[in-house]
């Protein structure tokens, strides 16, 4: 539940009711999938908008100053919860393993999983493997994000993000046994996969509780990630996308609001039209993002169809019209984007980009990309 104390609460708020806003919300940094990527992209950007200096340290996810020029409407508070275990080494300054058994490697921008601790596993690999306890939580971690959450809810106007602080069901089974391994068990073995995807659900709800036991007071929204979906379709078909994965992640949902009466958005990449409305019944309010260059994900056609029952965060293609540096180009992807979503007379959308932000797109860009859309007109009768 979103509390209505301020401009920003109550446009969400009328928002995910699909009720006509006065302007659209605008994210920018609210996520970790709706951000610049890295913060040299950040410093090019306030340097363009004439910011000089570091940025304010009494917030630590986004430059406060950008936030303040765009009149975003969302801060960010949590973190993905991090722990301490003997398998959480550094081997050297491009490869690490961390504390779930994860080897990764540095690739210039992005630390990649090579390998994990289930690579090609059995049955009883997986009843073996151990994963951590809240007590190997790093120490002081909730306190931090307790006390940066409790501040954003009632010394701000904003809307409260709150970060997930655990992995989804699919995506940390297949960096855990490798991708073609979950894959083919899927088909060959599902009683594998129900031991997999059961332990690591107890691992969810264990690090749920200790999370939202903190800050599940203090935020309006929290998510999930789990990507579902390539450029052209499903990982899997919608029947078995309902078979393994819908139970697990419909249970994490309803545990999450032991602790929390946050709206729930689920991240998810790629074309997945087709389980939309599982989405929606099972509890997630909002839907981020959309990617608008992948099958099936065409704005108006998800407007059209799903509108009614789920909202939608996201959206201005950050595959090409981004990166094609074109004001003519990306002012009209954002007014065809506001026309199939019609915010200021439905609700039910936030703008923002369709992922994060990376540094093939100019400062230029970003402003002009937002400026587009806080200049769009208000529904009839309304004003900001």
């Amino acid at each position: 539940m979103i509390d209505r104390s301020s401009i920003y609460r109550e446009r969400i708020a009328l928002t995910l009711e699909h009720k006509p806003v006065d302007r659209c919300p605008v994210d920018l940094g609210g996520t970790p999938q709706s951000t610049v990527e890295t913060p040299a992209g950040v410093e090019r950007l306030a340097r363009h908008l004439g910011f000089h200096g570091p940025a304010p340290k009494e917030y630590d996810k986004f430059d406060t100053r950008i936030l303040e020029h765009f009149d975003v409407d969302f801060r960010r508070a949590g973190a993905m919860v991090t722990f301490e275990t003997p398998r959480k080494k550094k081997i050297s300054d491009t490869v690490q393993v961390t504390s779930l058994g994860l080897k990764l490697q540095f690739s210039g921008q992005y630390w990649e999983i090579v390998d994990g601790p289930l690579h090609n596993s059995t049955r009883d690999d997986v009843a073996a493997f151990e994963f951590p306890g809240v007590e190997d939580i790093t120490p002081g971690l909730l306190d931090d994000v307790e006390s940066r959450a409790r501040s954003l809810c009632l010394d701000t106007p904003y809307v409260v993000f709150g970060e997930h602080p655990v992995y989804g069901v699919l995506e940390l089974a297949c960096w855990l046994a490798g991708y073609d391994h979950v894959m083919l068990m899927l088909g060959l073995d599902p009683e594998y996969i129900h031991l997999l995807f059961g332990k690591i659900l107890e691992f969810q709800k264990a690090v749920i509780a200790a999370y939202y036991g903190r800050i599940g007071r203090y935020i309006h929204i929290t998510t999930s990630g789990d990507d579902f979906g390539t450029q052209t379709g499903p990982f899997m078909s919608p029947a078995m996308w309902r078979q393994f994965v819908k139970p697990y992640m419909k249970e994490r949902i309803e545990y999450t609001r032991r602790f929390t009466d946050a709206v729930y958005m689920h991240h998810s990449c790629g074309s997945i039209f087709d389980i939309i409305p599982d989405l929606a019944e099972i509890g997630v309010g909002i839907l981020n993002p959309i990617q608008p260059g992948a099958a099936r994900m065409d704005p108006a056609e998800l407007k059209n169809s799903f509108g009614g029952i789920i909202s939608f965060h996201g959206g201005l293609d950050t595959q090409h019209v981004l990166p094609s540096g074109d004001p003519a180009a990306i002012d009209a992807a954002v007014g065809n984007l506001m026309d199939a979503m019609r915010p200021a007379e439905t609700g039910g959308f936030i703008f923002a980009a369709a992922h994060n932000i990376q540094d093939d797109v100019a400062p230029a860009s970003i402003e002009r990309m937002l400026a587009a859309a806080r200049t769009r007109p208000p529904a009839r009768g309304l004003r900001h």
